[in-house]
């Protein structure tokens, strides 16, 4: 205790003396020599004076003998290199320096650094004996393991990989004594942190100043889920403490991530002792500084596993070791026998940082992906002999964070908000009971259950359920274990003293963990909290419920117990349900979301008891009290089989059920277990008794109706009287009384239903009543007729439901069943009769008797029937009698009109009945056939041979009447001849017809022939046939036909299918045809005769001539290949004849020869024709001639243009009689066709052959002429024109040969991309290899084309490229600004001067300053990248519009806060691609000193002035900083004094305290920027009133400082009386809080209401915006309306885009002359493509005027315009502008000459204006006004000639004319000259291209507007839009009712500082005095401009 005692009091460790800004005193520094490996080893000491670094660099020089020539540097152990600038901060006393050739040399050899730290060494090596072995019944070690994990886990919280943490149990003899060794991959330790970490207690937040650490510049982290933020090394105590109390000693080794050195330190309780013992000092030792892998200094055997540990560090970038050795014995056997014990317990520390905020969820079926999946603990055990145990905390599944999460069925997250910052989140899981025991998992190492195994048997316990006696939370600091505290339970999660929603023991089923940030305090160790159960257990503490992330304002207590209802319900299995039926929905549930699913038992087991369906129960707690039989058991979900439940519902049907007919379902823990079934089988017998039993039946009037009596129809029945009587035979008339409501009446119905085929009919239905004086009674019934069966029944009904039925059971009826049949026959109607009715055919007549209501009967008497009919004779046979009557075999006889039939009336009377007759009609049809009459009557007939006869035939019946039937086919048969038709005829429709058919032929008849003709019926053999005779006489019509050919006198026959040959082309005359019939009797002809002979060589025949008998004449075919085949036809109706003949054509005379090619017409250049040439001789026709000899070949001549003839042959084809020429070829020459001439005799023939070029043998570029020069081309760009290559041959022809494939050929550096990838020829021998694009370094290239044909090589061109930068491609940005500015925070920034580079080196100029941007942020980062959060700033305003190119970034505001910033600038080249410059490092250095402050604001003191120096201690420790107006600290460089004096705050005021010696100042030194207040305390007895507020004021003196400093002032309240002192020290404490509080409270209501103002600004500028783009819009005639504003504006932008797009494509001139490439800004471009010109004859006139000039190039400089000549040999003009005398150029302003002051001297005609005012520059044009003026001049244009003459000769009375051109052409030179054609323009044509082209039309300009305008509108609508909705969203938020609550918090806090402060009789504070207003004062303003800074 004293050793912590000593480290924990006001002793400080010393810090070294420092010295001045610029030294005062030597200090001594240490140097080591690393330059050479060779070099001495040791360290030199050097005493130093100097003040700068060159003095000390000549020190050094001369202290180590080195020439002051040498290269080296002076670095710290950091690599950190000593300059001017940081010398005095950095070579203090006592420092190590280095000397090296660089900063990143490798350190050739080990070097040792001096530390000092200063307390007892007792402090560190038994530090943590007392609280680790305080450690409850635990073992402590694992928790000291946990202390050196910490460090690791802070030392790894910046890995974006893997944070690997080893701890190696090195227990291996052989390699050295007994180790741990704690391995991480953290960032490592400097030496001066390393230095650091040795100090005991130098926690985090004291490491300021002087001292570095891995925690330097410590920043709280944000806040984080379970605080799980790695920021547990916290105090500077715990990993001391841990490695001491593991064992003796403690080697650090650590390397940080961009350092090339070790630093390695070594601590031991050995040292320590011997240290003391020689008197030496303690605290002073050395760091080892080494390269890695180093292990040269470990010597030591029992240290030999450091090697093996040393070597691995090779290839680590970052890492620290803490090896410990001189484990303590009883610790190994520890951690070798409980491995899996400790490893467990480590695993549940780290649970959440190793498994995440969820923990470790091992049912869960997929991790979330989170930054705590890289976080790996492994834990490694080596023992000599023995396979190393290893494990990963992750691994472990049985640590207790683990089963509570996977045994827990539901969670219930909460938070706490304690005073103060902090903040507590908590869960509790629950762990329901299943089935038959408790899942809340055992814990083995909880020592309370390890004494209850130890407690007598005869104790009684009492159990907490299920937890045990176990606390409910554990509590985790920053998300790792806190082991030692845990916390019972809260108010509002304890099981209650009265019942609650849930039983007593869910209560105990609970468990739960509790997160704390950093705002609580913990033990040094990490063992124990401090004061967290009490802060979390006062009332003013918070708790709020935590629900899917996100807080909720309820009550804890209601939610928590809501939640553990729910938890029972739903997870606990208590109740078994079994026998399972089915799922159902449950429609009586109004709730649809709980109506499904349901499953259905039919038993449960509860209690040990089995209930089932059907079993009797009674209820408890329900009202009234139910008395059922089970039907089923419900539980709500999905179930499918035996399942264990906390509860559910039973349906019960309520006993006795004749009575209730009613169901309930209850709860089934309604259910009385302790009832007997006899009470309610006793209950039912008793309620039974009381039920109506039977009905009584009396027939007062008669007519009683029997049981399945028969009654006639008509019959009456009743009345009826009834009486309804119980089971003791009393009568009753309603039901008897029940408990659940009133008794209810009892009605009797009377129902008479008649039973039929298709159903039964409710024909009677009344119901009765019975009153008090009368009984059931109802009424005779005498309308039963029906026939049928019938049922009366008698029911007892319910008067209000008339339900027959209650409770299931019926009530009493009465059944009488009987019968009702027919009556006697009273009437008859005639049945359905069955027609047809036929003559002489017999038929029945049925007959349907009924009685009196209509009902069939029967005939009973004999009755004779009588039929009568007008007109007929009537028969019948017999009348049958019984239940069908019928007439049988009546039959009818008369005469009817014809086949259709007659309607007859037939009556039938049956004598003795009430109505006797019926008349119905018939219609009487003909009956069968029984003769056939034929007509004619005659029996000879005449008829012509190919003529038919007709005969008309009748059928008869036997009465003579004409009759039909079915298949009535009359067929007639003739007989005498072969071949005879048969004619038939069908009768079947009218019994009559014609019987005809085909002509009766017979063959050859040259006289009379007798036949025969029989009729007769087929089917009908019962009437006799018909026969009659037939005289067939020869036909006179035409039977045969004859043709002549008439020569001179002499007729020749042609008979059918002759062949004639004759001469062709001829024409056949004089054909003669005659005709015979069958009488071979000549016909004449006649004119229809004529008509009907047709002929097929001719469409028009002269009748005439054929009425002579004359045929046509016949033309013969010219070919003798075609045969005419010649037709002669006669049709008439009763024959078809024809004849035919064929006429062969002869050849004629020879009259022409024909030359034929046999083969392809083509043949290439030097080669023969393959195809042979027949040539024959033809007549007139082409016929050949096959009469010739071989001889007639010497009569054939062949010629043509370029016929070689030195290879002809001809010669004689006797087979084909052709003459046959080949060896056809022609000389070199052009291509194309050939005419070739035969002639033979006086004929002569032509003949045309294709001759084609030869083979390819060379490749010719087209439409590239110029390829002796190089192609100048910019890098990166596009030819011109494409690359098209032609194969020619050796001729120069070209050949078209395809696919031949052409192969480009390139240097390395060389990149051509082509717009078509397939390079091979096309069917004409010709590729398009495309336009290429060319990527190479400037200067010349070539491209060797490369082809081959036939394996053969063709020759290919060359092609030379001039490869050009591209002066508008931007490679990089240039920024310029003063690089020695200092950057002083909230300053501003000195001007960045930003340009943009081209790839040819100069600055891009023409570029939008809104794509340039200045980024910039807090820190660096790697690899140029940008982070997201960065500041953008745009350019600012070139000035007066010069340097063009450059952009300024002026005024831009310098960070407030002091730190690493870096700048960027970046150029947005379009929408995706950025260029961005080198990143800018600055330092933001501290502004002017303006403060004086403490680091924290200490709490108000309250003292007094008794004896006991604590209440007379006004501060115990106070630092004070120097401050700028930022908050930054400054001033290290001064030194001074701190002045502390008391003041009174009124000026009244005279008794004053005074410090301790009675002064009223007290000193304290000032250096480095801050000073330390230390003990100071009042005087005892010291003046002062009481009760009274005094200022303590700190005032620094600083003669180096010109402007002093504010003061710091600090109140506090002086007592006389101790009591008071301490009463008053409560209410200040108290106000100090509430003022913390509200200052919170208002700065957070300060930023809302800059934030509202903010945004009102920015909708007030939005409105602003769009308001004036609306109104531009209407100035170009476009209105917005009211409502679809975005879509309407979308419609029109794109409407206009593509009017806009549409007027670009239209035509208009444009200049053809090539420009020449842009490769550098300095060239400008031709003249032609400088300047545009609307008006045509203007822009033709003034081109032609300037034709000399339009092909120059213009430069901006000689040297540009001299590479351009220099390129092009000379060949291109240049114009340099520098190079031009501006002087003499013509003012574009001035008027022209005709205007004198303003005035016209004269009045001209044709509209003379300056030709230069007709030029628009679309582009560059200041220095295109600077060519045109020196080129133009004063040029003027005028309509015509005329008024050009007109215009000069007034002119030249008062001044010089310049040149005047005509719009017509003409042009007057300056000199008056004009006429001729050198005057005189040509047309536009002839200019060939080289003319200005014409602009865009004035509506493509205006549509641009447009469009712009509607963007920026759209964009304007868009953001006014989303900032509404932000300050919509703001002003609302504003006013929550969590808002509305905190401004009342803030007034009550406020009111309560009031108090506090007129208690305390202080001076109330600025804050509270001003906010002392109702929460209405609050409000935010209406201001709708920011501040301006705020804007800024």
């Amino acid at each position: 205790m004293a050793a912590a005692a000593a480290a924990g009091g006001g002793t400080r460790a010393p810090q070294p003396s420092l010295s001045g800004p610029h030294g005062s005193g030597d200090r001594t520094v240490f140097l080591f020599d690393r330059r050479q490996e060779q070099g001495d080893p040791k360290e030199k000491v050097l005493s130093c004076d100097a003040e700068t670094y060159r003095g000390f660099r000549s020190a050094v020089c001369q202290a180590l003998c080195i020439s002051s020539e040498d290269n080296f540097v002076i670095t710290t152990t950091n690599r950190k290199e000593i300059t001017d600038d940081n010398f005095s901060e950095i070579v203090q006393e006592g420092v190590t320096l280095y000397l090296l050739q660089s900063v990143d040399q490798t350190l050739l050899s080990a070097t040792k650094e001096r530390i000092d730290f200063l307390p007892h060494y007792d402090t560190l090596i038994k530090s943590g004996m007392y609280e680790y072995y305080a450690s409850e019944g635990q073992n402590p070690l694992p928790f000291a393991f946990a202390e050196l994990i910490d460090n690791s886990l802070s030392a790894t919280s910046r890995n974006t990989g893997i944070r690997s943490i080893q701890i190696k149990l090195l227990f291996d003899d052989s390699q050295g004594k007994p180790a741990v060794a704690v391995i991480d991959n953290g960032r490592g330790m400097t030496s001066k942190q390393l230095n650091n970490w040795a100090v005991y207690r130098l926690s985090k937040f004291t490491r300021q100043g002087d001292f570095e650490s891995d925690h330097s510049g410590y920043v709280r982290p944000p806040p984080v889920p379970r605080s799980l933020n790695s920021d547990i090394s916290y105090f500077g105590v715990g990993g001391k403490q841990a490695v001491f109390f593991i064992g003796q000693s403690a080697r650090m080794i650590s390397k940080p991530a961009d350092s090339h050195d070790v630093h390695e330190l070594f601590l031991s309780k050995e040292d320590f002792e011997k240290k003391e013992k020689n008197k030496e000092a303690i605290y002073s030792g050395y760091i080892r500084n080494r390269k890695p892998s180093d292990s040269a200094h470990i010597t030591s055997d029992d240290e030999r596993f450091l090697h093996n540990l040393i070597m691995e560090e090779r290839d680590k970038k970052s890492f620290t070791a803490v090896v410990v050795t001189g484990v303590q014995p009883d610790h190994m056997q520890y951690l070798k026998n409980y491995f899996n014990l400790w490893t467990r317990q480590l695993a549940h520390i780290y649970h959440y940082y190793i498994h995440g905020p969820k923990g470790n969820e091992t049912n869960a079926t997929m991790k979330e992906a989170g930054p705590f999946n890289n976080i790996d603990i492994e834990i490694l055990m080596f023992e000599k002999g023995k396979v190393p145990k290893m494990v990963n905390l992750r691994e472990i599944k049985d640590d207790m964070q683990t089963l509570y999460i996977n045994s827990a069925a539901d969670s219930f997250e909460f938070k706490s908000h304690v005073e103060g910052e902090g903040i507590v989140e908590g869960i509790i899981r629950y762990h329901p009971f299943l089935y038959d025991k408790e899942t809340y998992p055992d814990d083995p190492c909880f020592p309370s259950r390890l004494k209850d195994d130890d407690d007598d048997d005869d104790c009684f316990v009492v159990e907490k359920g299920a937890r045990g006696k176990r606390p409910i939370f554990e509590c985790f600091w920053n998300g790792r274990l806190i082991p030692y505290t845990s916390v019972e339970d809260f108010d509002w999660c304890a099981p209650p003293k009265k019942r609650g929603l849930a039983p007593i023991e869910c209560y105990n089923r609970i468990s739960g963990a509790l997160f704390t940030n950093d705002k609580f305090q913990v033990s040094t160790n990490k063992l124990t909290f401090m004061d967290l159960e009490l802060k979390l257990k006062d009332k003013n503490t918070l708790f709020t419920r935590v629900f899917n992330g996100q807080e909720q304002r309820m009550k804890i207590d209601r939610e928590f117990a809501l939640w553990l209802k729910d938890c029972h319900e739903k997870y606990d299995k208590q109740i078994k349900f079994t026998l399972f039926k089915e799922i159902i929905t449950r429609t009586d549930l109004t709730s649809k979301r709980m109506q499904s699913p349901w499953a259905t038992y039919s038993a449960i087991e509860w209690d040990g008891k089995t209930y089932r369906t059907g079993q009797l129960v009674k209820t408890i707690k329900t009202l009234p009290i139910f008395y059922g039989s089970i039907l089923k058991f419900f539980l709500y979900g999905d179930h499918d089989g035996d399942v264990y439940a906390t509860g559910g519902e039973v349906q019960l049907a309520l006993e006795p059920q004749a009575l209730y007919d009613e169901i309930k379902i209850i709860p089934i823990s309604k259910l009385d277990r302790a009832m007997s079934e006899k009470v309610v089988k006793k209950y039912i017998e008793d309620e039974m008794a009381r039920f109506p039993d039977r009905l009584s039946v009396t027939w007062p009037e008669g007519d009683e109706l029997l049981p399945n009596e028969t009654k006639l129809a008509g019959t009456p029945i009743g009345a009826l009287r009834i009486e309804i009587l119980n089971k003791k035979g009393e009568a009753m008339q309603k039901l008897p009384g029940t408990s659940h409501g009133g008794s209810k009446k009892l009605l009797v119905e009377l129902k008479v239903i008649l039973h039929s085929p298709v159903g039964n009919k409710e024909i009677i239905s009344h119901i009765s009543q019975h009153g008090g004086k009368w009984p059931y009674w109802f009424k005779k019934m005498e309308n039963i007729h029906k026939l049928g069966s019938y049922t009366l029944k008698l029911q007892v009904v319910l008067n209000e439901s008339n339900a027959d039925t209650y409770a299931g059971r019926p009530l009493p009826s009465k059944i009488f069943k009987f019968n009702v049949v027919e009556g006697k026959p009273e009437k008859f109607s005639v049945g359905h009769l069955d027609p047809p009715f036929r003559v002489g055919v017999p038929f029945n007549i049925p007959l349907d008797l009924q009685d009196e209501f209509g009902h069939p009967t029967h005939l009973a008497t004999d009755i004779k029937p009588i039929l009568e009919a007008s007109g007929l004779t009537l028969q019948y046979e017999e009348i049958s009698k019984g239940t069908s009557c019928v007439i049988k075999g009546v039959t009818a006889k008369g005469h009817v009109n014809n086949y259709l039939g007659k309607n007859f009336s037939l009556k039938v009377i049956l004598p003795g009945l009430k109505e006797d007759s019926q008349i119905f009609k018939i219609r009487l049809l003909p009956g069968p056939p029984r003769q056939l009459k034929v007509k004619p009557d005659s029996e000879i007939l005449k008829i012509e041979n190919g003529t038919s006869f007709p005969f008309q035939v009748e059928v008869l019946d036997e009465a003579g009447n004409i009759t039909a039937q079915p298949k009535l086919i009359v067929h007639c048969k003739f007989v005498g001849a072969p071949n005879l038709p048969v004619y038939a005829v069908d009768c079947s429709n009218a019994g009559t017809n014609i019987l005809t058919g085909p002509v009766v032929h017979v063959q050859n008849i040259k006289k009379d022939q007798m036949l025969k003709a029989r009729i007769e019926i087929p089917s009908c053999k019962d009437v006799p046939p018909v026969e009659k005779t037939i005289k067939l006489l020869p036909s006179s019509h035409v039977a045969r036909l004859q043709i002549f050919s008439v020569e001179g006198q002499k007729a020749i026959q042609i008979k059918h299918q002759d062949e004639i040959n004759w001469i062709a082309g001829d024409v056949m005359h004089n054909l003669i045809f005659q005709m015979y019939d069958e009488g071979e009797r000549e016909i004449i002809i006649t004119s229809a005769l004529a008509e009907k002979i047709k002929v097929n060589w001719t469409p028009r025949i002269n009748r005439e001539q054929m009425i002579q008998g004359l045929l046509p004449d016949v033309k013969v075919p010219t070919s003798v290949k075609d045969v005419r085949y010649c037709l002669i036809t006669f049709h008439d109706d009763h024959v078809s004849l024809e004849s035919a003949f064929t006429v062969r054509p002869l050849p004629d005379e020879p009259k022409h020869i024909k030359c034929k090619l046999k083969g392809p017409n083509t043949l290439q250049m030097g080669e023969e024709l393959q195809s042979e040439i027949d040539v024959m001789v033809t007549d007139q026709y082409g016929n050949q001639i096959q009469t010739l000899s071989s001889s007639c070949i010497n009569s054939l001549g062949i010629s043509g243009n370029g016929l070689d003839k030195s290879n002809l042959k001809t010669t004689w084809q006797e087979s084909t009689q052709t003459m046959t020429v080949k060896g056809i070829s022609f000389y070199p020459g052009l291509p194309g066709s050939k005419e070739l001439c035969f002639a033979w005799r006086e004929f002569s023939d032509f003949l045309r052959v294709n001759l084609t070029s030869g083979p390819p043998v060379k490749l010719h570029l087209m439409d590239w002429p110029e390829l002796e020069e190089p192609i100048a081309v910019i890098n990166g760009r596009e030819l011109q024109k494409p690359l098209i290559v032609q194969l020619c041959d050796q001729w120069e022809n070209p050949s078209p040969e395809p696919n031949v494939k052409i192969s480009l050929v390139k240097a390395n550096n060389l990149k051509i991309i082509s717009s078509s990838q397939q390079h091979k020829t096309d069917e004409n021998g010709r590729a398009n290899l495309g336009i290429i694009s060319i990527h190479a370094p400037r200067g010349e290239h070539t491209l060797q084309l490369k082809a081959s044909y036939n394996r053969n090589t063709l020759d290919c061109p060359i092609i030379k490229f001039n490869v050009l930068p591209d002066p508008e491609k931007p490679v990089c940005m240039n920024v310029k600004y003063d690089k020695n500015a200092a950057f002083v925070a909230g300053s501003t920034f000195p001007d960045f001067m930003v340009s943009v580079i081209s790839e040819d080196n100069n600055i891009i100029k023409n570029i939008n300053p809104g794509r340039i941007s200045m980024k910039m942020w807090e820190g660096q980062s790697s690899e140029n990248r940008v982070p997201a959060n960065v500041t953008t700033l745009g350019c600012s305003k070139v000035k007066d519009g010069k340097d063009e190119g450059f952009f300024y970034f002026r005024d831009k505001m310098v960070p407030e806060r002091v730190g690493t910033y870096s700048i960027q600038f970046a150029f947005a080249i379009d929408k995706t691609n950025i260029l961005s410059s080198e990143q800018i490092i600055i330092e933001v250095v501290p502004n002017d000193p303006v403060q004086l402050l403490p680091e924290s604001p200490p709490a108000t003191p309250v003292v007094s002035n008794v004896r006991t120096v604590a209440s007379r201690t006004l501060i115990k420790d106070l630092w004070l900083h120097i401050k700028d107006e930022y908050n930054n600290s400054t001033g290290n460089n001064l030194v001074g004094k701190v002045i502390a004096v008391i003041k009174s705050s009124s000026e009244e005021d005279t008794e004053i305290p005074v410090f301790q010696g009675k002064v009223k100042t007290i000193e304290f030194p000032f250096n480095r920027g801050s000073a330390e207040i230390v003990n100071l305390v009042l005087a005892e007895n010291s003046p002062g009133r009481d009760s009274t507020e005094y200022i303590l004021e700190f005032e620094a003196d600083l003669p180096a400082l010109a402007k002093p400093l504010e003061p710091y002032r600090l109140s506090f309240m002086f007592y006389n009386d101790f009591k008071k002192q301490q009463q008053m020290t409560m209410l200040t404490r108290k106000r100090d809080e509430l003022s913390k509080s509200i200052a919170a409270y208002r700065n957070m209501f300060d930023t809302t209401e800059q934030l509202v103002t903010e945004m009102k600004y920015q909708v007030q500028e939005a409105e602003t915006k769009q308001s004036h783009l609306k109104n531009e819009l209407k100035k170009h005639h476009i209105d917005i309306p009211q409502t679809n504003i975005l879509q309407y504006v979308d419609s029109l932008i794109k409407q206009k885009m593509l009017e806009q797009e549409g007027v670009k494509k239209s035509p208009r001139r444009s200049c053809t002359l090539s420009n020449y490439p842009k490769d550098n800004q300095d060239i400008l471009g031709k003249i032609a493509h400088l300047a545009q010109i609307e008006d045509d004859k203007a822009a033709k006139v003034i081109s032609w005027h300037m034709a000399s000039d339009m092909d120059c190039v213009v430069t901006l400089t000689t040297a540009a315009a001299r590479r351009i000549f220099d390129e092009t040999q000379g060949r291109q003009q240049v114009l340099p502008l520098d190079s031009v005398y501006k002087k003499t150029l013509p003012d574009w302003n001035r008027t022209l000459p005709h205007l004198r002051n303003g005035r016209n001297h004269f009045r001209p005609i044709g509209n003379p204006v300056f030709a230069r005012d007709l030029l628009t520059f679309p582009e560059n044009v200041e220095h295109c006004q600077i060519v045109f003026g020196m080129l133009l001049g004063d040029t003027i244009i005028i309509d015509n000639l005329d008024a050009a003459n007109h215009y000069r000769k007034e002119v030249v009375k008062i001044t010089h004319c310049p040149t005047l051109l005509t719009r017509e052409g003409d042009r007057i030179r300056s000199n008056g000259k004009f006429g001729g054609l050198q005057n005189k323009a040509p047309p536009m044509d002839k200019l060939r291209g080289m003319v200005f082209g014409a602009p865009m039309p004035k509506l493509y300009r205006t549509l641009s507007g447009q469009i712009d305008l509607l963007q920026q509108y759209r964009t304007a609508v868009v953001k006014l839009h989303s900032v509404n909705q932000d300050l919509h969203s703001q002003l609302q938020s504003l006013n929550t009712p969590d808002m509305q609550k905190t401004k009342q918090e803030l007034a009550e806090q406020e009111k309560s500082l009031k108090l506090i402060e007129e208690k305390l009789g202080m001076t109330p504070s600025g804050k509270g005095t001003e906010s002392l207003l109702p929460p209405e004062a609050l409000e935010m303003c209406d201001s709708p401009t920011p501040p301006k800074r705020m804007r800024r």
